[in-house]
């Protein structure tokens, strides 16, 4: 049972410290602390208690009687608190809509038949602790709902479902293993019947791991990743503007040098003179300007949001790549009504960032994909493109700034990619890459919509004929 212990506690915490504001992670942390509670009563049991006595023979009654006050404890938290926290978490993971209107009265309204237990059920005895053969018609019920309500759940894109996958795989069957294991078989008399549970607990876990950094959980590997990240653009962003300032000031003398030496070798009619002070002139002028455009692109960011149309606003957006496109085939998928909070010039930056990338992994041919979706709590917009692809290695890599596959002109700092992570990042949303060689890279840009202010309007057909709310908007675009 320490194992266990050790394991839901570590797993709760990490849930809890990834992302604390979103409640899927607060709710299923908490079922991780309930069940670990339980492991934490039988420790008490089977190790604490009688290795003081053993230890101490003199223990005082106080000291034992608190032990067992704790046990009791955390083996009601335990028994009550697993079926509350998982379907909590089941409604937060897929929300009802008339139960999520309910706000504080739901999760009050859920506990109630905790509060009538503690209240005119037996008290606790090692034997048992809880009555199960009446609290089991409420926890299986629990349980059950809040499996199905996941499962139900509606995802976007691939990646989205290979995470759901992951979450079902790692929770569900842990949790009905446990119902049947600690409420169902010892309603009928086979009690201690929970010792089993640490089998489940350890393959939940293990899934759980491997999820974290395959594919993500919950977001705790894009927590990770964001930690990482952040980490190393404000870095990038103390070093080039010290650099910057540095660099044009030196500049700066550079170029006021030379526009007398200019003009002196022009007075004087020296025309090789000339020519290097225009050599020297142009290279300040290039310096100055790639100073520039990697701090522009590592600056922290100051958001002018706006109310705009979403679906309007990434077709208009995509007009201007029409000339670019060559024999590649653009295919859009937009959704009209969606109002949202953006800075428009920043986003539309990051987007050319991302579109730019595509034309020229796709190298004049291919298909480029441009597709809008909308999940619960979240706006989804995916950019994916049919080019060569990235190797796991260097898609890990992919945005980390100045890291670049790209071969050419020197005019390539891999900051394309961060920017666009950056600018997300601000936006209260997340950049999700998923790349694989031969087969394309996609981007998908996720918005909260909490965060950008969604909301669904009424839909005037400004990005096509008139359609119904919501409605998607679909075509192909090529220029020959």
């Amino acid at each position: 049972m320490l194992f266990v212990l050790i394991a839901l506690w570590i797993v709760g915490l990490i849930l809890l410290l990834s992302d604390p504001r979103l409640a899927t992670n607060r709710w299923l942390s908490g079922v991780a602390f309930t069940g670990g509670a339980g492991a934490f009563a039988a420790v008490i049991d089977g190790t604490l208690i009688p290795y003081v006595k053993l230890a101490n023979p003199g223990t005082s009654e106080t000291a034992e009687q608190l032990l067992y006050m704790i046990q009791a404890a955390s083996s009601l938290t335990s028994y009550y608190g697993l079926p509350f926290t998982f379907l909590m978490f089941a409604l937060s993971y897929r929300p009802i809509g008339k139960l999520s209107k309910l706000g504080i009265g739901l999760p009050l309204l859920l506990f109630l038949p905790i509060a009538l237990c503690l209240i005119f059920t037996p008290g606790y005895n090692e034997v048992r602790p809880v009555s199960h053969n009446i609290i089991v018609w409420w926890t299986v019920p629990y349980m059950l709902f809040g499996t199905v309500n996941v499962l139900l759940k509606r995802n976007g894109f691939a990646s989205q479902t290979r995470k759901h996958i992951i979450v079902c795989m790692a929770v569900l069957p842990t949790v009905l293993l446990s119902m049947t294991m600690s409420y169902v078989l010892p309603s009928f008399g086979l009690l201690r019947m929970w010792v089993y549970n640490t089998w489940f607990v350890g393959v939940g876990v293990t899934i759980f791991v491997i999820g974290m950094f395959t594919y993500g959980f919950l977001g705790v590997r894009i927590l990770i990743e964001r930690r990482r990240l952040d980490t190393t653009l404000r870095a990038v962003t103390s070093g080039t503007a010290i650099l910057n300032h540095a660099i044009k000031n030196d500049v700066g003398k550079l170029r006021l040098f030379g526009e007398k030496m200019k003009a002196h070798a022009i007075a004087t009619n020296q025309p090789e003179l000339l020519a290097d002070v225009e050599t020297v002139l142009n290279t300040s002028r290039h310096i100055q300007e790639m100073i520039y455009r990697v701090h522009h692109r590592t600056e922290d960011l100051q958001l002018r949001t706006a109310a705009v149309d979403f679906g309007e606003f990434i077709a208009s957006h995509l007009q201007s790549f029409t000339p670019m496109l060559g024999a590649v085939q653009l295919r859009v998928l937009l959704i009209e009504g969606w109002k949202v909070e953006i800075d428009r010039a920043q986003l539309a930056e990051a987007l050319t960032n991302l579109i730019n990338n595509a034309l020229e992994a796709m190298g004049g041919e291919g298909e480029l994909t441009v597709e809008m979706k909308e999940a619960k709590r979240e706006i989804l917009v995916r950019i994916a493109d049919t080019g060569p692809g990235m190797t796991r290695g260097q898609a890990i890599k992919a945005l980390e700034p100045f890291y670049t596959t790209k071969r050419g002109d020197g005019a390539n700092f891999g900051l394309g990619l961060p920017y666009a992570y950056n600018v997300m990042r601000k936006h209260g949303g997340n950049l999700q890459l998923t790349s694989k060689r031969g087969e394309g890279t996609a981007i998908q840009l996720v918005f909260r919509k909490k965060a950008v202010r969604a909301a669904l309007a009424d839909a005037k057909g400004s990005l096509g004929s008139s359609r119904s709310q919501g409605q998607a908007i679909e075509g192909d675009r090529a220029n020959g």
